[in-house]
């Protein structure tokens, strides 16, 4: 097979219509768009949204608008009755492994609620007073990892 052989298949390439060439092409004159009003001009039609004069849906769901964030960060939440059953070491790769979070990759904040009855070494991007503080009552190791690694 050469390139100059191949070929689409029977059916899979349909000629364009081209409208408004005479009656014998079957859609002369009007060119398939009816008789006079807003669509049958040039550059008719309404814009996206418009709903013919009656409030639009995008103007009737308040909770859609507003301003989204590109660039907020998105933290795992981990509170510390979460954690309290770790031997040693807490970090986003354990914490990922024991199914606790969904992926290592994401940023991790250790929040408050529980206690810690143990010596822990915690590494997470971020950490609440209140947690930083049960860790470090526990004899623990706070560490704040960089958001970037």
């Amino acid at each position: 097979m050469k390139l100059n052989e191949l070929r689409d298949n029977p059916g899979a390439a349909k000629k364009r219509m081209r409208v408004g060439r005479g009656p014998g092409s079957g859609k002369g004159k009007t060119a398939g768009r009816g008789t006079k009003g807003q669509n049958s001009r040039a550059g008719g039609g309404v814009r996206p949204y418009f709903e013919g004069g009656q409030l639009p849906l995008v103007r009737r769901l308040p909770e859609k608008r507003g301003f989204q964030n590109r660039y907020r960060v998105a933290y795992a939440p981990v509170n510390l009755d979460r954690i309290a059953d770790f031997e040693q070491e807490v970090t986003p790769e354990t914490l990922a492994k024991a199914g606790i979070i969904r992926k290592a990759s994401l940023p991790v904040a250790i929040l408050g609620r529980g206690d810690v009855d143990r010596a822990l070494t915690v590494r997470a991007h971020r950490f609440s007073a209140s947690a930083k503080a049960k860790i470090e009552a526990a004899g623990g190791v706070v560490e704040v990892l960089p958001l970037n690694a």
